[in-house]
């Protein structure tokens, strides 16, 4: 397995200075925004698409540091209800798609969008319960008539471009949880699978290992982010988890997103290293630092020295033993 970074918490340094500096604590893949909320400071990928030179002076620069593309980012919202917004996503999507091709890097990682309650709405709805039967029938509108129509669409795009799409489960999102994820890809086709990020599980009360095993049984792991939460009792005992308090008043809220080992101790991340093996994965830990209470450098370094003791670097040998 690789250590990767997704390189946002870099974005004051040149991408040079940022695989310099990646390498130097020992870093072995990159996932660089090209669109959507991650940015595109690294990667713009206009600057890029099609243009075999800019792509040969990055190959040398990879080269040069010794590090690999893991996947390409673009985290937007697709399915939005404002055909503006929604385009502006789409065309991140396909053009990334592209780009991946191009680089021969495989991946794009994402967001699953989230649509409307219905075809008058102007806001997405994020529906986490069946009743009234109203937000039912949304529900069903938002899967039948809009994102099972444009990913079936794209899922043929990226499969005709041998690039896979990786969706972060995320809160806000139509595609939260696994069997959301597994929906979506049984609807579409085996190129739609997930970006695994086990931040927004926890809170969720989901057991991450099991949604590894779930998820892994259908070969629906495409990328992996490293990335922790660490739920706060003291105040999730009685607000709960649903919590709209702003994240920078750390105090207050129910949980954190954390660096690697400060929500889940170095056990249980050796655990998920572990079961991620079991199922075939063996791609990159893209460390994803949204860890309020430290610095970008000093999160990604720990992050980094605690992975370092994780992951596994060679392939598994004969079972003698057995």
């Amino acid at each position: 397995m690789d250590i990767g970074v997704h390189t946002p918490p870099l974005y004051g340094e040149s991408l040079e200075d940022a695989l310099a500096y990646l390498d130097g604590i020992g870093v072995d893949a990159v996932e660089p925004g090209v669109g959507g909320h991650p940015g595109d400071t690294h990667m713009p990928r206009g600057e890029y698409l099609d243009d075999e030179a800019a792509q040969q002076e990055l190959a040398d620069l990879l080269d040069e540091y010794d590090v690999r593309i893991s996947a390409l980012a673009t985290h937007n919202n697709p399915l939005h209800p404002d055909d503006e917004t929604a385009a502006e996503a789409d065309t991140e999507l396909r053009e990334a798609v592209e780009l991946a091709d191009q680089l021969d890097v495989g991946t794009v990682t994402c967001f699953s969008g989230l649509p409307a309650g219905g075809p008058d709405d102007e806001v997405p709805n994020w529906i986490t319960a069946p009743w009234p039967g109203e937000h039912a029938e949304a529900h069903d509108y938002q899967w039948e008539e809009v994102a099972i129509p444009y990913w079936s669409e794209l899922a043929e795009y990226a499969a005709d471009h041998g690039v896979d799409l990786a969706i972060e489960m995320h809160p806000n999102m139509l595609v939260y949880e696994p069997s959301g994820m597994l929906r979506l890809r049984e609807e579409t086709n085996e190129r739609v699978g997930a970006n695994f990020d086990p931040s927004h599980l926890y809170w969720q009360g989901i057991e991450v290992t099991d949604a590894i095993r779930l998820l892994g049984e259908h070969d629906a792991i495409h990328h992996f982010h490293a990335k922790d939460t660490k739920v706060y009792d003291a105040n999730a005992q009685y607000k709960g988890v649903l919590d709209t308090t702003p994240y920078d008043e750390e105090a207050d809220r129910s949980w954190l997103f954390r660096s690697v080992g400060y929500g889940h101790g170095e056990d249980h991340w050796k655990d998920i290293v572990s079961t991620l093996r079991m199922v075939g994965y063996d791609g990159a830990l893209s460390i994803e630092h949204e860890d309020s209470l430290t610095s970008s450098n000093e999160g990604l370094e720990k992050a980094v020295a605690m992975l370092q003791r994780a992951v596994f670097r060679d392939q598994p040998g004969e079972a003698y033993w057995a």
